[in-house]
């Protein structure tokens, strides 16, 4: 889409693709990384982490209930090197892993790296973008080890309820899968709902990897920073790994982390009401243009719209609202199959932004259906 982009003046396209806050990071979280490189943390650090910062990360899960500590916790380079090192440690050739279909496409590389065949799960419109214990039970195969769960979801913006959990859960206890629980946007959710984790269900705790990032919630997505909460015998075996891949996360940027755990969270309660109106811009706006059908996107900044009544592909569709209304979205087939018919717009950008994007696309659809 980048590529189509490029074909036109940047200063004309609206860009409603990257999946990352527009906003800069809090200042009191810069000032800390600028603080600590003064006071010399500027040298390598224990390759699970500063203990500082991994037991801040502890703490801030208290609410969970699993009695972790620093020793369940690990720092990785954003949430994703997480995902790669648990994979590591749990999963290998021939083993498979389930992951929704739509989902975040890099899960697919992850699970490459450790050998491991990815097992798409579908997930449906009609269920709310949420996917269903029932169908994931019937992709499950005698060499089913584990499932990736995305809640708030990249990029269908669902939300899985304390329900909707417990019924997977079910699953995952019957037939003894290990747990991958993305909670990258566990802070950007709407409408007063509360967050809902596998890992606080005690039989299931030792099972569940809770990955997580400082990108999303503290608009901090160029500092590479994340972590990954697991039973401490597998966060021993990551912090082994993370030794021959990165040695560590840069020791400043952890210092910064610290200041966004344990700092006034202002900054992130403006954000997530930015948000809020932002969604109700891009969404209201585009179904209000005849042929849109779009979900009010629960949590996460992304909408995934139907754009099945225009008669076209995903990506013909993408690349036609580039060339003639000059707005660049993710046709939903890159997500997987389940995708198609389908496109994710963002909505983290600014209001005047949304609104000329809505404003384009109305114009394009009644100039051209």
């Amino acid at each position: 889409m980048f590529d189509v982009a490029a074909e036109f003046d940047p200063k004309e396209i609206v860009n409603l693709t990257v999946g990352e806050p527009n906003f800069d990071t809090p200042a009191n979280i810069k000032e800390a990384a600028k603080k600590a490189i003064d006071a010399g943390f500027t040298h390598y650090t224990p390759n699970a982490g500063m203990p500082a910062l991994r037991q801040a990360v502890a703490d801030s899960y208290a609410h969970y209930g699993c009695g972790y500590t620093a020793d369940n916790v690990i720092i990785t380079v954003g949430a994703l090197e997480g995902l790669t090192l648990g994979l590591l440690a749990i999963v290998g050739p021939g083993d498979e892993v389930l992951v929704p279909d739509p989902c975040f496409p890099n899960y697919f590389g992850q699970i490459l790296i450790s050998g491991a065949k990815a097992v798409p799960v579908p997930v449906y419109e009609d269920n709310d973008y949420k996917i269903q214990a029932s169908d994931i039970e019937a992709a499950i195969t005698p060499r089913t080890r584990a499932i990736i769960l995305n809640s708030p979801s990249n990029p269908l913006g669902s939300v899985l309820t304390e329900a909707d959990v417990r019924e997977i859960a079910k699953v995952v206890d019957k037939h003894n899968l290990y747990v991958f629980s993305d909670e990258v946007y566990d802070k950007i959710m709407y409408d007063g709902q509360k967050y809902f984790s596998m890992a606080q269900i005690p039989e299931l705790t030792s099972r569940v990897m809770v990955m997580n990032s400082f990108s999303k919630s503290y608009a901090m997505t160029g500092w590479r920073i994340g972590y990954f909460l697991a039973d401490k015998a597998y966060t021993k075996k990551m912090a082994q790994l993370q030794e021959g891949l990165v040695s560590c996360v840069s020791t400043f940027t952890q210092m910064a982390a610290i200041e966004a755990l344990k700092g006034p969270q202002t900054a992130v309660d403006q954000m997530l009401a930015d948000y809020a109106r932002r969604r109700d811009i891009l969404i209201d706006g585009l179904n209000a243009i005849p042929g849109f059908s779009v979900k009010k996107s629960p949590g996460s900044f992304y909408a995934f719209a139907n754009i099945k009544a225009f008669g076209k592909s995903s990506q013909e569709f993408a690349e036609d609202l580039v060339r003639q209304a000059k707005v660049v979205t993710v046709p939903g087939s890159a997500f997987g199959s389940m995708g198609e018919g389908y496109m994710r717009f963002v909505f983290a950008n600014s209001d005047e932004n949304l609104k000329e994007a809505v404003s384009r696309i109305g114009d394009y659809v009644k100039k051209n259906y």
